[in-house]
């Protein structure tokens, strides 16, 4: 009852705390059978419980090698439920198959999907960068310490011609704080940059090869 405080005498406070690890429903059910109250509901009952620390034990959890009592049961037909159940063979919408096509939100490379397995995953496909792959399947793969520079500065454009290997340590004289802007110069001066970024890390290594 709402407003009031409820009192328990001390026969009943035995009653409960005895049988306290019954299922509340059926706890209540019997104490007020045993009582002949109607001023004590279900939820009164369960706040006493809680206060006095009378827990029934049960913690919801499924303990190990616990058989779900729905194992082996067919979900019974909802014609609601069916509309948005997967059919037989169907794909969800974020399937992804061999030749999709999405640009890379971080830098602006093109990523392709293509139809070999995924050596991380096992998956029968894997992402790869659409410039990269074409660039290798003409040129082999990037040796080490190189990477492919763009040498429009679209790198939407994938054409292997559109894309040259160079040392990875000459990255910081195109761009970046101490380069010459390359990816923002204009066609006519990348080509000059670009050679120029050559020899000073030609010369800069035969300093080194001297040393």
């Amino acid at each position: 009852m709402k407003g009031r405080r409820i009192t328990y005498s001390e026969a009943e406070l035995v009653f409960i705390e005895a049988l306290h690890q019954l299922p509340r429903r059926d706890l209540h059910a019997a104490f007020v059978k045993w009582s002949g109250r109607s001023d004590v509901s279900q939820a009164n009952l369960t706040a006493l419980c809680k206060r006095k620390g009378w827990l029934t034990g049960r913690t919801g959890q499924f303990v190990p090698g616990q058989v779900p009592p729905n194992k082996g049961r067919k979900m019974p037909f909802n014609p609601n439920s069916a509309k948005t159940q997967f059919k037989k063979g169907a794909r969800p919408h974020t399937f992804r198959g061999a030749g999709h096509e999405r640009i890379d939100a971080k830098d602006g490379y093109v990523i392709m999907i293509v139809d070999e397995p995924n050596p991380w995953t096992g998956a029968a496909t894997r992402p790869v960068q659409k410039h990269r792959w074409l660039w290798e399947k003409v040129n082999g793969p990037v040796p080490e310490g190189m990477c492919l520079k763009c040498l429009d500065g679209d790198k939407t454009n994938t054409d292997p011609s559109n894309w040259e290997a160079i040392p990875r340590a000459m990255l910081p004289r195109l761009n970046g704080r101490f380069g010459r802007g390359y990816d923002v110069a204009s066609a006519e001066l990348k080509p000059t940059i670009l050679a120029t970024a050559k020899l000073e890390h030609a010369v800069r290594n035969r300093r080194r090869d001297e040393e």
